[in-house]
């Protein structure tokens, strides 16, 4: 099974409440496809485990662990396969963090039904050490290829990739981090090494697209949306690479209504995709694939 056709197509929700979900299996002209992926996921959440208050002057009563953990539950309820995905910076933003450390967000997201994370750089606000033992708390994968951490506390204890096996589809999920030198200080990131996330991608992908034959590949990515400067980004990341199918953004806290579409080196269209932060927002993404080879995705921003 190879994606061979791409075509998206996108909608909105307003309300949380209001949103029905996607049912129809319905395909290109004269195509019908059998199986149907959804793609939920989050970056930035930043320990907001409450909802913002209701006289919050730009997200008043959104957001909210309760309501992200209700639509992820009526979302598998409709489809069973569903990957729920994050990138990175679950730490740091509320006294939760302060207290805990991030053990309720590890235990939270496991709850909720997440498959995979990534580190962010406020992942390391109370050190290397930190995320190690918080880990302990977390029902799914942490994932990161670009940071060498053979020399610290997290060495075996994150993954450069996974491959999740749903409805007979292979999803081949890898993750990047931004540069922690100059962002993060030396203490907290200790002996872990920054590695080009362009040469790091292409590996990744190589593995995952053309060893493993995965039929979807998807980066969670926390190196931001877009920069003026040569400082790599999601965009950047899209264009340089090949065998990316979509890109999970995180870092610049970008609200994006719709994925961005770009063209990769080959010409193939990439999904760039991010979601704001505090999680008052889940994006979803629905692929149907059939047997012959064809796809198309429709995708959808959530307002929780």
């Amino acid at each position: 099974m190879k994606r061979i056709e791409f075509i998206k197509t996108t909608g909105a929700a307003t309300a949380f409440t209001a949103f029905g979900g996607i049912h129809a299996m319905s395909g290109l002209p004269g195509k019908s496809f059998s199986k149907h992926l959804t793609v939920l996921h989050t970056n930035d959440v930043h320990s907001h485990i409450d909802p913002f208050p209701k006289n919050d002057s730009r997200y008043p009563n959104m957001g909210g662990v309760s309501r992200r953990y209700t639509y992820i539950q009526q979302v598998k309820a409709e489809n069973p396969n569903t990957l729920v995905l994050d990138a990175g910076d679950s730490f740091q933003g509320t006294p939760f963090f302060n207290f805990y450390g991030g053990e309720l967000e590890f235990k939270l997201m496991s709850k909720m039904g997440y498959h995979a994370s990534t580190i962010g750089n406020h992942e390391f606000d109370n050190g290397i050490d930190n995320i190690a033992a918080q880990l302990e708390h977390a029902k799914f994968d942490m994932l990161n290829a670009n940071y060498d951490l053979k020399n610290t506390s997290l060495n075996g204890l994150v993954k450069p990739h996974q491959i999740y096996e749903i409805d007979k589809l292979k999803i081949g999920v890898f993750a990047l981090g931004i540069e922690l030198e100059g962002l993060v200080g030396k203490e907290h990131y200790k002996e872990t090494v920054y590695m080009n996330p362009i040469e790091i991608a292409q590996e990744q992908t190589k593995i995952l697209k053309e060893e493993q034959d995965c039929d979807l590949v998807v980066c969670l990515s926390h190196l931001g949306y877009s920069y003026k400067s040569d400082k790599i980004d999601d965009l950047k990341l899209a264009s340089k690479t090949k065998n990316i199918d979509l890109i999970i953004g995180g870092h610049t806290h970008t609200f994006l209504e719709k994925p961005s579409i770009v063209d990769n080196l080959e010409g193939q269209k990439v999904l760039v995709n991010q979601v704001g932060w505090a999680g008052v927002n889940i994006g979803r993404i629905d692929f149907y694939f059939n047997d012959k080879g064809d796809s198309k995705n429709e995708s959808l921003v959530i307002e929780v």
